[in-house]
């Protein structure tokens, strides 16, 4: 593992909403590895859809499956003349598969930003979450959500909407529910979608063992190896370990994907997150199956630090994403 900074240097202002968001995690998080979801509430505000454009961004919901509330939040630039052809970023919001929601603010400004700066159509999904289901849940949302949308027959498709430019993204749980879905569709004949990356910022990865970016990185915001210990225990069946395949994805009981047509993957790695030795593993797991992949790593950020915009690391992430978009839209 690289060497991490001494010091992580953060505003009073980020400092304080790091405080709130980890007091409501732990004060909604049961022993029993269940969620009070009314305390959650509290420390989870939400952002409204809003069809006249906000920063140069228009934003619909639309329902799928009401009776396990999966919908999603789309995302269309407005700065963009209505001829152009727009590619579409599929995205997957973090939370631990047990908390947050597509329409949390800090995933509603991430997305919004990701719409205009890169100016894409994002759309995020909203699937259900643990200990009330439990995988596969969250993987079959993801799958299903990609397969209504390849229907194309939903209320406000945009018209320049381009599926055949399609990008799966997630952050943390949700990069992880990304790179299994798109495991899933690499099966699936799609009459419009054309998956042409993966976008994984910070996915949530584990297994049994302890690493030494989880041992040595105490304190960090967010993310701590108690609690990450409890959202795989909430989120896997019971009887289930770590070293699960969806949660140690190249460990003693992975899936071997050398013969599966995995799309060109996009890895970002934060130098104070407990959780990046499975990342790196990650990122070597997918160059050992033959797959193309990214790796982007900045020293000086924690987990999740995108949904807190303030950072010049956000502008970097955009760049690359922009970047990747447009590389990977260019190739047949």
């Amino acid at each position: 593992m690289a060497e991490t900074p001494r010091t992580l240097r953060l505003s009073l202002k980020t400092r304080l909403l790091l405080a709130a968001h980890s007091f409501g995690i732990r004060a909604a998080s049961r022993s029993d590895h269940t969620v009070n979801r009314s305390v959650l509430n509290i420390f989870d505000p939400k952002a409204a859809a809003s069809a006249k454009p906000v920063n140069g961004v228009s934003s619909f919901d639309n329902t799928i499956d009401p009776t396990r509330n999966l919908w999603f939040r789309l995302y269309a630039p407005t700065s963009t003349a209505t001829t152009d052809a727009l590619p579409v970023i599929i995205f997957f919001h973090g939370g631990g598969f047990a908390f947050m929601a597509a329409n949390s603010k800090s995933f509603d400004v991430l997305c919004r930003r990701l719409a205009r700066e890169i100016n894409a159509v994002v759309i995020s999904v909203n699937y259900r979450l643990a200990p009330e289901y439990k995988y596969p849940c969250q993987y079959e949302d993801g799958f299903d959500a990609l397969k209504y949308i390849d229907g194309m027959t939903f209320e406000n498709f945009p018209a320049n909407l381009d599926l055949g430019r399609c990008f799966i993204a997630g952050d943390s749980a949700g990069g992880n529910l990304a790179h299994h879905v798109v495991l899933k569709a690499c099966e699936h004949t799609f009459s419009n979608i054309k998956i042409k990356g993966l976008i994984a910022m910070q996915p949530f990865f584990g297994g049994e063992e302890r690493t030494e970016s989880e041992i040595k990185l105490v304190g960090v915001p967010l993310i701590s190896v108690e609690r990450t210990d409890w959202m795989w225990k909430a989120f896997l069946p019971e009887g289930s370990d770590r070293n699960h395949s969806v949660v140690n994805v190249f460990g003693p009981n992975a899936v071997d994907i050398s013969g599966v047509k995995f799309p060109a993957t996009l890895l970002f790695v934060g130098g104070f997150d407990p959780l990046q030795d499975w990342q790196k593993r990650y990122h070597e797991g997918l160059k050992k199956s033959g797959k193309e992949v990214h790796l982007v790593e900045y020293p000086n950020v924690f987990h999740g630090f995108y949904c807190l915009p303030e950072s010049p690391e956000f502008s970097l992430l955009i760049g690359e994403v922009k970047s990747f978009v447009q590389k990977q839209s260019s190739l047949t």
